[in-house]
């Protein structure tokens, strides 16, 4: 299939009542308005496909945007290709889900995550901490530098509150990631959260709100789910 013709199937598939809570979240024109349910049936029939990701990523077309990356071949994604995907997240489902999936499920999540959060464009710093976010959901710990997670935690406990709405919203969730899904890290994690004290982002109108670190990851305790890694970043 082209991509031309995955628009022309997802097109009908909109509606505006979905379509203005997607605008509600920053997302803009094109969009069709398609809820998720339906994509993931388009991905059951593309599953992975890594030039139709980027072609489908390149038209611009939100629907089509957030498609890319259900069916993107990660291991396939080169630097140059997820740079291009980052550089055109606007809207925080793609620069804090769309595009941090597929990089952290990919061979260059780790690299791209520690460039992009020094990043100068919040967008982009913020694609960057939700990468590095979702690498720790879904790799063992043997395979993470924890000195380094470390380090992190502690640069998210002295620049956090200065830094941009944006960036604010997904360092505060690296916290709760390293928190949950890091089992040597969780209590220096909760600790952070802590003395970061509550986060405030401009979730604007919508019902979003910013969760406490501690609460949270104190509620995957109660759940018995600390420390058990997910298949795929991806949802």
């Amino acid at each position: 299939m082209t991509a031309k013709e995955i628009l022309a199937e997802l097109k009908p598939l909109g509606s505006d009542g979905y379509k203005k809570v997607l605008f509600n979240h920053g997302v803009k024109e094109p969009c069709f308005g398609v809820k998720i349910s339906e994509l993931q049936k388009l991905v059951k029939r593309i599953k992975q496909e890594y030039q139709l990701a980027l072609d489908l990523y390149a038209t611009g077309n939100y629907d089509a945007m957030y498609l890319a990356g259900l069916i993107a071949d990660d291991a396939r994604m080169t630097r140059k290709d997820l740079a291009g995907w980052v550089a055109k997240a606007y809207c925080r489902t793609l620069y804090g889900a769309t595009v941090p999936w597929v990089a952290a499920s990919g061979p260059h999540g780790w690299e791209l995550g520690r460039e992009w959060i020094d990043a100068k464009k919040p967008e982009t710093a913020a694609a960057g901490w939700s990468t590095l976010g979702s690498l720790v959901s879904i790799k063992a710990d043997a395979e993470l530098d924890l000195a380094e997670l470390k380090r992190l935690l502690q640069r998210v406990e002295k620049t956090i509150h200065a830094a941009p709405g944006a960036a604010r919203y997904h360092m505060n969730l690296f916290v709760i990631g390293v928190g949950c899904y890091v089992l040597p890290l969780t209590e220096t994690a909760v600790a952070t959260g802590g003395k970061i004290g509550p986060v405030t982002v401009d979730m604007g109108d919508t019902a979003c709100q910013v969760p406490f670190a501690p609460d949270y990851i104190a509620k995957v305790r109660q759940r018995g789910s600390l420390g058990r890694k997910r298949k795929t970043a991806k949802c």
